[in-house]
């Protein structure tokens, strides 16, 4: 019918499909006779928006999951974390983001970059993960970084609070409502990554000592191995470590890692 009224331009009920995996409780199929897990039991202890968000988190939704493998309790305490990010934004919802911290900005726009494509292929225990990495970076941001009222921290926490609305839309919508919207977050839609913040202008090289984190630097990613290697060994931290040994090799995977061997 929705075919020959013109509205699909297919004849099957839908164009794909998705055979969803089980969840099964001690390794079996729950059911009346077996018995399981009492939905009822955990959406009272838990929350609808952590359960749903559990379920999304528990893996590729094609496989099966134990129920006892997951964590609502880990999915409650999260959302917990994220919502606590709207209550601390202090800056204004017309705040201009391109004055905010460069760094927290670049971690927004690659999480724009790949979270569409990411739902849309079904990969939704990644977006979730990429979620709660989203929040821990904003965190430290608001805790000991440029604080509360940087734009970058409104734009982070919007980003997260739209994600999150696909799979915790009561948490979401009431973060957006405190983050100063009136609109509906569940129709709002994803924002646009904006290109020139996907360009790593530095990243973090690790500098080892006989295999010992001894320093971590920033450095162009486009840095050379021999240059790598001279700042490593300029760096007060491995001078330190090596002190009056001989320094055996020099091991340069750049531009993330050194590793200086001493006997």
């Amino acid at each position: 019918m929705l075919f020959d009224l013109g509205y699909v331009n297919f004849t099957e009920p839908f164009s794909a499909l998705l055979n969803q995996g089980m969840v099964l409780s001690g390794g079996s199929k729950m059911s009346k006779s077996k018995g399981g897990v009492n939905l009822g039991d955990e959406l009272a202890e838990h929350g609808v928006d952590a359960i749903r968000l559990t379920m999304a988190f528990a893996g590729p939704p094609e496989d099966d999951i134990n129920w006892e493998d997951v964590s609502p309790a880990g999915a409650a305490k999260f959302l917990a974390r994220a919502f606590r990010l709207a209550t601390d934004v202090t800056s204004a919802p017309d705040a201009v983001w391109a004055d905010g911290d460069q760094a927290l900005r670049r971690a927004t726009h690659r999480f724009l970059s790949e979270a569409p494509g990411l739902t849309e292929a079904f990969k939704f225990n990644v977006v979730v993960a990429r979620l709660m990495e989203l929040v821990n970076t904003i965190r430290k941001v608001i805790d000991s970084g440029a604080g509360p009222a940087d734009p970058a921290v409104r734009e982070a926490t919007e980003t997260v609070t739209l994600a999150l609305s696909l799979f915790s839309p009561y948490t979401a919508s009431e973060m957006w409502e405190r983050l100063g919207y009136t609109s509906d977050v569940a129709t709002f839609g994803w924002r646009k990554a904006d290109p020139t913040l996907l360009v790593e202008t530095s990243i973090t090289a690790v500098i080892q000592v006989n295999g010992k984190v001894r320093d971590r630097i920033e450095v162009s990613p486009k840095v050379s191995s021999d240059e790598l290697e001279a700042l490593a060994r300029a760096s007060a931290a491995v001078q330190r470590a090596v002190g009056e040994k001989e320094i055996v090799t020099v091991i340069v995977r750049a531009p993330r890692l050194v590793n200086i061997a001493v006997k």
